[in-house]
């Protein structure tokens, strides 16, 4: 669990076994993450197992993909719901990397990321070549306001289709890691029942992945 802002602690999500990582001093990171963040992140994660439920917070850090990504060392294939691309070039452009940058980031600098499929909604043909292990990345804005409250603007996916797309995409393939992202904090707005809804999610999601990946 990588802590940038307050989410976690406001929602008093803590996963059995998991590890925390306290990140809520470091600068450069909100939505834009500069080159000094990028390499005290990388260092960071650089000792933690890449097969495991990364949580990696709100939507504005949802950069934190790439840094996992860049581990894997193998081909593989991104498997990435969301509602939004992220495969926009970064506006401050150079060593900058975004929230809505990092698809691209990833596809011009990992050359073992040899498929990326993004997912916006239920419809979404999901070709991954066979035996090709998958990393998963998934914002829960893809999903509708009734499963998930993100600070950005959301999808209609219910949970059970997301989790119905996962499995049916790893039929057959090696789930190499998850990160989650799409959280939401009191300062941004979060009220009581947007706490409840996430929490029940989050629970959720952590329930469907171990079994997954062991």
């Amino acid at each position: 669990m990588m802590k940038l802002s307050s989410c976690y602690d406001e929602l008093g999500f803590l996963p059995p076994f998991c590890r925390t990582v306290d990140l809520t001093d470091l600068g450069g990171t909100n939505c834009y993450c500069d080159a000094e963040a990028a390499s005290r992140l990388r260092e960071v994660i650089s000792g933690l197992p890449v097969k495991a439920i990364h949580w990696i917070d709100t939507g504005d850090y949802h950069y934190l993909s790439l840094f996992w990504l860049e581990r894997i060392g193998r081909p593989f294939a991104l498997l990435h719901l969301d509602h939004h691309p992220d495969d926009q070039p970064c506006a401050f452009g150079g060593d900058v990397i975004s929230c809505g940058s990092w698809v691209a980031d990833a596809k011009g600098a990992i050359p073992d990321m040899r498929c990326c499929v993004t997912v916006m909604d239920a419809s979404t043909l999901v070709d991954i070549p066979e035996g090709m292990p998958v990393y998963v990345s998934l914002d829960k804005d893809v999903m509708s306001r009734d499963y998930a409250r993100t600070d950005w603007d959301q999808g209609e996916m219910s949970l059970q289709e997301v989790m119905d797309v996962i499995s049916h995409a790893l039929e057959g393939h090696e789930l190499l890691g998850v990160d989650i992202c799409g959280e939401i904090t009191a300062d941004k707005g979060a009220c009581g029942e947007d706490v409840e809804i996430n929490l029940r999610t989050d629970k959720i999601l952590s329930e469907f992945f171990v079994p997954l990946l062991n």
